[in-house]
């Protein structure tokens, strides 16, 4: 009988790699979708839509307990990926109540739902560096302590806390996983990366002049997200335990910027510009993982260097635009 998986936030980038994965490993794969979702069909799936005679879609709220506990009785799923939140840092700032109350209340009664419906169910949360924030400790691993830098982070940390809460008070196979930042040609659009990656495309076919970019100077540790799902199944393959995931390389904002206009053989500095509007009202200057409990207890490493990331979302681009026009 094939494993049965859910997945919460299944449309997006990290939701549509794992969804793959897990086909290709003969899970039955189910995802949680927002009821909106289901009405603005092309919009918001295309990164599933070549997913869609394989997948089950549910129509659902993490918001809502009973739509919750109602998921997770019909599908009797053996593991569950939480995926789904409000993910995007900078409207974290401009809209701190919603980005709480989704991300706290949403894995709260999926462990809740698990706890009294479904306790042999694996659960997966995903946490990120951004529980870091202000970092005490450089590279940051799995007993660094949290100082978040946006309603984001703590909703994370908040979420971090419950899945080890309750696989220590009730006994559950509960697992975190710490994060860096992680991108693909399947990043939304709002994120910088992705920013800038369409915008060359864009500057490089003649249809942008300028990109403007907040702060150059912050450093994060990139991954790429086919990797990172990875880690994830591994780790609710394993006994439960939380783990960072990182590449344990650090590069800043302008260094992607530089090495993606280098790509299509364009100078940066030609196109670049700062708009002090874009900064963070809290900035997190540096993140950087050791991943090296991941890398021994799961066996895991990553394959894509910075490098091949940035490549690969260039080349994406360059064909989005073309093919799109926008």
């Amino acid at each position: 009988m094939k494993k049965r998986a859910l997945i919460t936030g299944i449309t997006g980038q990290d939701g549509s790699y794992l969804a793959e994965l897990l086909i290709s490993k003969g899970y039955s794969v189910h995802g949680l979708v927002r009821r909106v979702a289901t009405e603005d069909w092309f919009h918001r799936y295309w990164r599933i839509k070549h997913l869609v005679n394989k997948i089950n879609i549910h129509a659902g709220s993490l918001e809502s307990y009973p739509s919750i506990i109602n998921l997770i009785t019909k599908i009797k799923p053996n593991e569950i990926y939480h995926l789904g939140a409000q993910s995007y840092i900078d409207y974290a700032f401009k809209d701190e109540f919603s980005t709480i109350n989704t991300n706290i209340n949403g894995t709260h009664f999926l462990l809740s739902a698990i706890k009294e419906f479904s306790p042999k169910t694996k659960f997966y949360f995903a946490g990120s560096s951004e529980m870091f924030g202000k970092v005490r400790q450089i590279p940051q691993t799995e007993q660094t302590p949290f100082y978040p830098r946006s309603t984001y982070g703590i909703s994370k940390v908040a979420g971090f806390d419950l899945t080890r809460y309750y696989r220590d008070a009730y006994k559950l196979h509960c697992c975190s996983g710490i994060l860096f930042n992680h991108e693909s040609p399947r990043r939304g659009f709002e994120f910088v990366t992705r920013k800038i990656t369409h915008s060359v495309a864009r500057i490089k076919l003649g249809m942008q002049k300028k990109l403007r970019l907040g702060n150059l100077k912050a450093k994060r540790d990139w991954g790429h997200a086919k990797d990172y799902v990875l880690a994830m199944w591994l780790m609710l393959q394993k006994k439960p335990d939380d783990y960072v995931i990182s590449t344990g390389k650090q590069y800043s904002v302008e260094d992607f910027a530089k090495l993606a206009f280098s790509e299509v053989g364009l100078d940066y500095k030609k196109y670049v510009t700062i708009d002090k509007k874009l900064y963070r009202p809290s900035e997190v200057d540096s993140l950087l993982g050791n991943c090296n409990k991941a890398k021994i207890k799961l066996n895991w490493k990553p394959k894509y260097d910075f490098k091949k990331l940035v490549k690969d979302m260039v080349q994406a681009d360059l064909d989005f635009v073309k093919k799109e026009g926008y």
